[in-house]
């Protein structure tokens, strides 16, 4: 089976491209690498990296002929990355997927994966966020994952399956690291500023590992047809404040780091007010998946990295930082 993954060399792709490949995949990478490459599986033979933009929808339509699985992982990530441009993130993230969509349709893809964000429920009261809450997106991005879903869900027929996941905010390591999501930047602080700063606190935030995340993508490549298609997949675990991950954060990095004894939290105001708690029964009821891994497994395996030396100068580089990384280039 061929799969086709658009921003492979990102943070979850990264992380997920090896393991695609030792279930016997031929996997392309379709990605512009922002970011860089070099820690893909370049010397694989089953292995391909298309640099490409998902606006050039030629040179995507051409690159995923004689593919099997499509999965859409590509956007302008992030709130604060999304606002640097508006006007190139709308292109990206919006005006881009129905035409991306069309041409993998076009290519012969006969599966294809979107993931969308648990980010578009916005703020909401309910005890449980299922698939079916209303969506009341608070920022552009927010807004414009949930508006790609109806336009993938446009093009489904009998000989092309169309699923969605909303992933909770991902957490843990990855060999193209992010260090600007919650969990992420509460461990990063703690170990190597010895200080948490926890912006607002009684937010409610779902989060899910990453491995978790890699495992719902190998399950819905292999799930039946009559199961997904046309069908919406919350995916998520522990569902906790920003400042109950902070207090895990801190158990885990003062476990890994016990010279730590001073180390702090420190609470900051915030606008972000985003606070949801997503409810992941119907995949499990579904295709009896169940995200297992949590945060303080995500904490452990980032204080390994550090203590490791695979995250170097982890406040200061901007290649951790998508917003920093993406200011300093002209990409129109």
């Amino acid at each position: 089976m061929k799969i086709f993954v658009t921003a492979g060399s990102g943070y979850c792709g990264a992380r997920m491209v090896p393991q695609l490949l030792e279930l016997g995949y031929e996997v392309t990478v379709y990605d512009t690498c922002f970011f860089g490459s070099d820690f893909l599986p370049l010397d694989n033979s089953r292995f391909h990296l298309i640099k490409g933009d998902i606006r050039d929808t030629a040179l995507l339509e051409k690159s995923c002929l004689e593919h099997d699985v499509f999965l859409n992982l590509a956007c302008i990530s992030n709130d604060a990355s999304f606002e640097l441009d508006e006007a190139l993130s709308t292109s990206v993230n919006l005006e881009a997927f129905l035409p991306m969509v069309q041409a993998a349709k076009r290519s012969g893809v006969k599966r294809f994966i979107y993931a969308s964000s648990s980010s578009v429920y916005g703020v909401s009261d309910a005890p449980e966020v299922t698939e079916d809450h209303p969506l009341v997106p608070l920022t552009l991005y927010n807004k414009y994952k949930g508006m790609c879903e109806p336009l993938l869900f446009s093009e489904a027929d009998e000989n092309f399956v169309t699923v969605v996941f909303r992933p909770a905010t991902v957490c843990g390591f990855s060999p193209r690291q992010r260090l600007d999501v919650s969990v992420n930047i509460l461990t990063n602080l703690a170990v190597n500023s010895n200080k948490i700063t926890v912006f607002g606190g009684n937010q409610r935030r779902p989060n899910i590992h990453i491995q978790d995340y890699i495992d719902v993508v190998k399950v819905l490549i292999t799930a039946p047809a009559e199961k997904i298609q046309k069908q919406i997949f919350n995916v998520g675990n522990e569902n906790l404040t920003i400042s109950a991950i902070a207090e895990v954060v801190r158990k885990v990095v003062l476990r890994n780091f016990p010279e730590k004894t001073d180390l702090e939290v420190v609470q900051s105001q915030s606008d972000d007010n985003r606070s949801y708690h997503i409810n992941s029964n119907k995949i499990e009821r579904v295709l009896g998946f169940r995200a297992t891994r949590t945060v303080e497994d995500a904490a452990q395996e980032l204080c390994e990295a550090f203590k490791n030396g695979l995250l170097p100068n982890s406040l200061a580089d901007e290649k951790y930082f998508n917003v920093k990384t993406l200011k300093g280039m002209a990409i129109k």
